[in-house]
């Protein structure tokens, strides 16, 4: 398990790279519709996915120098994680963005993604804090 959650924890960081790279380059390949609330919406999100890349990149390098911060650093990326679902997943679903097409349903992924990983570096970090230390 310890494997699978350094894999998702790298994911998650090239996933929340690349995301932004192209939302600041070319908004329009990711953008689940094109208003202007939507894009403001979107825009408020850097600052929290930057947090949430840096809680994964400390907690995967707490998870391979198997230090006691390990715990620490899983918790925060979970719960940065969960944070972020909530708030995807209620916009989605006032606004209807999952029944909105191709977007619709590329955003359904990303929640989704963003819910398991979460949900699972929590569980992780719950039951294993005596085991990455």
């Amino acid at each position: 398990m310890r494997r699978t959650v350094q894999a998702m924890l790298v994911i998650a960081i090239v996933i929340d790279l690349a995301y932004w790279t192209i939302w600041f380059s070319d908004r329009d390949v990711l953008a689940s519709e094109h208003t202007h609330a939507y894009y403001d919406f979107e825009n408020a999100f850097p600052l929290a996915d930057l947090w949430l890349g840096l809680a994964c990149l400390l907690a995967l390098l707490a998870l391979r120098a198997e230090t006691r911060s390990a715990t620490f650093w899983l918790t925060c990326a979970g719960s940065a994680g969960m944070y972020l679902f909530g708030m995807d997943f209620l916009y989605d679903v006032e606004n209807g963005i999952f029944t909105s097409g191709g977007g619709g349903v590329v955003e359904a992924c990303i929640v989704a993604l963003t819910l398991v990983f979460s949900l699972t570096v929590l569980r992780f970090a719950w039951t294993r804090s005596h085991a990455v230390i």
